[in-house]
This record gives C-alpha cells, structure tokens and sequence, in this order.
C-alpha cells in the first residue's frame, strides 16, 4: 500500500491503515489522493471518506474537518 490513513476524532483515533488511495469530501467538491500527492492542508465537508486497501473499496462517514497530506500520509481531523 502506498498511503498511511488516520482518522482522528475529538473522541480518539478512530482508524489508522493502508491504503492505496484516498478520496475526500473537500469544500471545494471530491478529491483523490494517490501515492506522492503534493502536500496540502484542506477543510472537509459532511460526507464520506472512501479508501482502497488490498483491492477492497471502504468508507468512513465524517462530519466536517480538515485533512492534511504530506508524505504520502493522509491525516484527517474529523468528528465522526
């Protein structure tokens, strides 16, 4: 896998994984994180996070928050 996803809540972690892709309900609409994506700080909307890992498509509902991208791990700060 070439990602590392965390979810994190005001409550905890709620997921840390693989993943081959990431997709996220950004302010500006979806967006796909692959493998070396620019580094980027970004709020999220309500809606789901969506996760390929091992050919196995996964979603993780979220309400608004924000996600950074940096070295190839996907850091999201959201109430769930």
């Amino acid at each position: 896998m070439d990602l590392t996803l965390h979810i994190l809540s005001p409550e905890g972690p709620v997921l840390e994984t693989g993943a081959d892709l990431v997709t996220l309900p950004g302010a500006a609409g979806l967006f796909t994180v692959l493998k070396d994506h620019a580094p980027i700080v970004t709020a999220l909307v309500k809606g789901n996070v969506r996760y390929v890992s091992e050919g196995k498509e996964e979603f993780v509902p979220i309400k608004e928050g924000f996600a950074e991208v940096r070295n190839n791990t996907v850091t999201v700060c959201a109430e769930v």
